[in-house]
This record gives structure tokens, C-alpha cells and sequence, in this order.
């Protein structure tokens, strides 16, 4: 495959195939706790919540977490698990990318500020170093909702140049 010597088109391409990898981790993020009982019905999710309660809240979410994500564990984490494959799917199938983009950047601050906290004497650099799993993907998610990240590689453009197609 040949890119275009266009540099406009090639940045359409990169961002389209780190479009296309992120869709696949979300995929198979989503895909075990959807199709399996462990996480949702049998206290995966539970699980993870209680084990960021025990050291890696930031301390304006461990009330959060434990008042109301605990108390609402089972629906939430449906919403985790259905949240996760839907992203994974829009992505990769790139429909809907901006809408699916900001649910995931939404997802990733909750996680990172849910499980990344470093502890209050920490230095600086190590808030960063601490949500690197987090924050990688919430960029990520920040350039497909700022750029074009779903005009080429996607069912969007597919469609786009059928009807190109059709009527040209």
C-alpha cells in the first residue's frame, strides 16, 4: 500500500490506524467483561473498585467511589463492560469516532483519577509516570475528537465515497 505524498492525508492515515489499534484494545477490553459473568455479575468490577479504594483514588474519589459506584456496582459496571465494546467498535469500525472519542476520554479521567494516584508526598513527575495507562488513551481519544481521525479507513468514508460513486 502506497500513503499519499500529501502530508494532510498522511496524518489522516496515521491517525486512522491509531484509530483502528485503540479500537482493538477497547474491543478486547470490552469484549471478556461483556461476554463473560465475572466482572459483571460475580464482583470483578467490586473487585477493582475496592482494590483502588486500598491505594490509588485521588481523594475526592474515594467517596465517590465508595457512596455511589460501589452502591450501584452491578449496573456500573454493565455500563463498563457495554461502554468499553461500544467504544472498541465505533473505533474500529470508525462510526461515530468524535461521540465515541469523548466517551472514552470521559472513561479514561474517571479511571485515572479512580486508580492513579501516586499518594500526597509524591513529586510531580510521578503523577504523570502513575497514569501513563490512563492518560495515554485519554490523548489518544483527545485527537480523534479534535482531528479527522474517521475520514479514511471507516465505514463513514466508505459510505461517503459510495455515494460519491453512485451519483458521480
Amino acid at each position: 500500500m502506497t500513503l499519499p505524498s500529501d502530508a494532510g492525508a498522511r496524518n489522516s492515515y496515521s491517525l486512522a490506524l491509531l484509530r483502528i489499534g485503540v479500537g482493538i484494545f477497547f474491543l478486547i477490553f470490552g469484549q471478556y467483561k461483556v461476554f463473560g459473568t465475572a466482572f459483571t455479575l460475580h464482583g470483578g468490577f467490586q473487585f477493582w473498585i475496592n482494590k483502588f479504594l486500598e491505594g490509588g483514588a485521588y481523594p475526592f474519589m474515594a467517596p465517590i467511589l465508595r457512596g455511589f459506584v460501589l452502591s450501584h456496582a452491578t449496573s456500573i459496571a454493565f455500563l463498563v463492560a457495554y461502554g468499553e465494546l461500544a467504544i472498541g467498535l465505533a473505533l474500529f469500525l470508525g462510526v461515530m469516532v468524535r461521540s465515541a472519542s469523548f466517551c472514552g476520554l470521559l472513561f479514561m479521567l474517571t479511571m485515572l483519577f479512580s486508580s492513579d494516584y501516586p499518594g500526597a508526598g509524591a513529586p510531580l513527575w510521578q503523577y504523570f509516570g502513575a497514569s501513563l495507562s490512563h492518560s495515554v488513551f485519554a490523548l489518544c481519544f483527545a485527537a480523534f475528537l479534535t482531528g479527522r481521525a474517521g475520514s479514511v479507513w471507516s465505514i463513514a468514508a466508505l459510505r461517503k465515497n459510495h455515494s460519491i460513486n453512485k451519483w458521480g
